[in-house]
C-alpha cells in the first residue's frame, strides 16, 4: 500500500553566575522561552478512540481533513491483532497528536471493512483529507509503524527542548558554562522536572567551581529520577569535585611521586586533583600507572576511580574514550 495508489492488496535571567535564589528560578525567566517543546503529548483519550459505523463518517471521514486518522480494524479472536495493539498505540502516543486511532471491531461493526474489501486483519487504512491515503495488514514491529505514521504525517517536528539540550551539552563540553547554562535554564522554564537540564545547570555550577549551587540545582530532581543517567553523573561529578577541593596544592603530590614513583596513593590523590582541575587526560594518566604497577592495589582503586570518571564525564566526553582505550590496552596487552 502506498500514497497515490492505494488498494488493501529560552534563557536565564541576570546571565550565569547571579543568584540562584534558593533554586533555578530565582533569575531565570527574562520572558517565555516559546510554545513548549513543538509536539507534547494530547491525551490518550482524544488521540484513541473505537469507531462504530454510525461514527465513522464523522469521526474518520470528516476528522481525517483536519488530520490523519488511522483505522485499526480488528477482532477479539485475533492473535496478531493482539500483538499489534501496545506497539500501534504506543506510536500514536509517541507522535504527539500528529495522527488519531480509531480502533474498529469487525466482529460488531462488518459493513466498513467489507465496503473496503479487507479481508485479513489485523489491517490499519489512513485517512486524510476524507480519503484512504495508506495502510497496511498484519501485526508490524514498532520500526515499522513508525516510518508509517511518518509518511502519513510527515517528519516529526523538532523539539525545542531537545534542540536546547544537546547544544548545551555540547556547550559544556566546550566549558562555555555561561552558555550551557542559559540553555538548561531555558529548558527549566518550560520543563522543571526535566533531569536532564537540572544535571547540566549542576554540571555548569561545577565547572565554575561552585560546588554549593550545583548541590543546590540536583536537589531539583525527586528521588523517584535519582537513578537518571544524568542525575548519577552530575552526583558523581560533585563528589569527585569536592575530593579534589579537599587535596589542597597539588605541587605537594607531584614531589613526592618524584621521589618515590612506587607511591600509588600519591598517584591516585594526584589523579583526584588533576580531575578537580580539568586535566581529565592527566587524571587517566596517573591511574593507568597505578594500574599498570600494582593491579590490585587498595583493592582495585585506581581502575574503580577510572570507572567512577567515566560516570560523571558521561560516554561522549572524549577524556572517556581516551581512558577506555588507555584502560583496554593495560589490561589486555
Amino acid at each position: 500500500m502506498s500514497n497515490g495508489n492505494y488498494s488493501i492488496g529560552g534563557q536565564v535571567g541576570g546571565g550565569f553566575g547571579a543568584s540562584m535564589g534558593g533554586g533555578y528560578g530565582g533569575q531565570m525567566g527574562g520572558g517565555s522561552m516559546g510554545g513548549g517543546n513543538g509536539g507534547g503529548d494530547a491525551p490518550a483519550g482524544d488521540l484513541i478512540f473505537d469507531v462504530t459505523t454510525q461514527t465513522f463518517m464523522a469521526d474518520v471521514m470528516e476528522a481525517s481533513r483536519q488530520q490523519p486518522v488511522l483505522v485499526d480494524f480488528w477482532a477479539p479472536w485475533c492473535g496478531p491483532c493482539k500483538q499489534l495493539t501496545p506497539i500501534i498505540e504506543a506510536a500514536v502516543k509517541a507522535a504527539g497528536g500528529r495522527v488519531k486511532l480509531a480502533k474498529m471491531n469487525i466482529d460488531d461493526h462488518p459493513e466498513i471493512a467489507g465496503q473496503m474489501g479487507i479481508q485479513s486483519i489485523p489491517a490499519v487504512v489512513a485517512f486524510k483529507d476524507g480519503q484512504p491515503v495508506d495502510g497496511f495488514m498484519g501485526a508490524q514491529p514498532e520500526s515499522q509503524i513508525q516510518a508509517f505514521i511518518e509518511r502519513v504525517a510527515g517528519p516529526a517536528p523538532v523539539s525545542q527542548t531537545d534542540t536546547f539540550l544537546e547544544q548545551g551539552a555540547e556547550l559544556l563540553l566546550a566549558k562555555d558554562y555561561g552558555q550551557a547554562a542559559q540553555l538548561f535554564g531555558a529548558v527549566m522554564q518550560m520543563e522543571p522536572d526535566n533531569v536532564t537540564a537540572i544535571a547540566g545547570l549542576a554540571q555548569c555550577y561545577i565547572g565554575a567551581d561552585d560546588l554549593e549551587r550545583a548541590k543546590q540545582a540536583l536537589e531539583l530532581v525527586p528521588e523517584e529520577k535519582h537513578s537518571d543517567e544524568a542525575y548519577v553523573a552530575a552526583k558523581a561529578a560533585v563528589e569527585l569535585a569536592e575530593q579534589a577541593a579537599s587535596l589542597g596544592d597539588l605541587a605537594e603530590l607531584q614531589d613526592r611521586i618524584a621521589k618515590d614513583p612506587l607511591d600509588l596513593q600519591a598517584r591516585f590523590d594526584l589523579a583526584l586533583g588533576l580531575n578537580g582541575k580539568g586535566n581529565k587526560e592527566g587524571a587517566v594518566d596517573e591511574l593507568i600507572e597505578i594500574v599498570r604497577r600494582d593491579r590490585e592495589w587498595n583493592e582495585d582503586g585506581a581502575r574503580k576511580q577510572l570507572l567512577q570518571f567515566f560516570e560523571a564525564w558521561g560516554f561522549k566526553d572524549p577524556a572517556s574514550a581516551y581512558g577506555r582505550r588507555k584502560l583496554s590496552s593495560v589490561l589486555f596487552s
